[in-house]
């Protein structure tokens, strides 16, 4: 699953880092979610006024698209690094672990932005969060095609259901970013991420 990163407009020059301010605003959506970061919050963090915001970026719906790919963008050197694995298992023992440490990393917000971004909204913010639907759906998706072809080349059994493995990866993929978010260490979703594999069939 590749996913551009989005980038400022081209056609004038500008007064500010176009890529910093991105990186602010991904930071304040991804610990406000969508509908509780304000163009206040945002200006702030970007160091920006809303002139600029909407001349760069465009409105706050526009500028969240922008941030979701980027911040996709990177997620999905992720799913490249886990994919790479030669078996179906391997793979989402690779995914769930690297999750596990990308959803503790001191460094970042905790929590997942497609899970939490606009979970619940107003009617308003609605195109928002079917984008994130829609975003969740892929990466789903792109599961479900790996575990095809390991069905394909006998590495799951005759009997296994691609779909349902590849929503029960996503599932607790995102059932791991509520952990993070209620506190959970990397230690215990890395227990979590273990349990769960226990139920890979053989």
């Amino acid at each position: 699953m590749k996913l551009k990163e989005a980038a400022c407009p081209l056609g004038r020059p500008r007064a500010f880092d176009c890529e910093k301010a991105l990186d602010a605003a991904l930071l304040v959506f991804w610990e406000k979610g969508y509908e509780g970061a304000s163009l206040a919050d945002l200006t702030r963090a970007m160091g920006i006024n809303r002139p600029s915001l909407y001349a760069a970026f465009g409105n706050k719906e526009a500028l969240f698209r922008k941030v979701l790919d980027r911040y996709l963008a990177k997620a999905s050197l992720t799913m490249q690094e886990a994919f790479r694995e030669p078996t179906a298992r391997g793979v989402v023992e690779h995914w769930l672990r690297l999750n596990a440490d990308n959803l503790t990393d001191p460094k970042r917000p905790r929590g997942c932005l497609v899970v939490h971004g606009a979970l619940v909204c107003g009617d308003e913010s609605s195109p928002i969060r079917q984008e994130l639907i829609a975003r969740r759906e892929a990466g789903q998706a792109a599961f479900l095609e790996r575990f095809k072809r390991a069905k394909a080349e006998g590495d799951l059994p005759p009997e296994s259901d691609p779909a349902g493995l590849a929503r029960f990866v996503s599932a607790v993929t995102y059932g791991m970013a509520v952990e993070a978010m209620n506190g959970a260490s990397r230690a215990e979703l890395r227990s979590l991420a273990r349990t769960a594999l226990k139920a890979w069939p053989v």
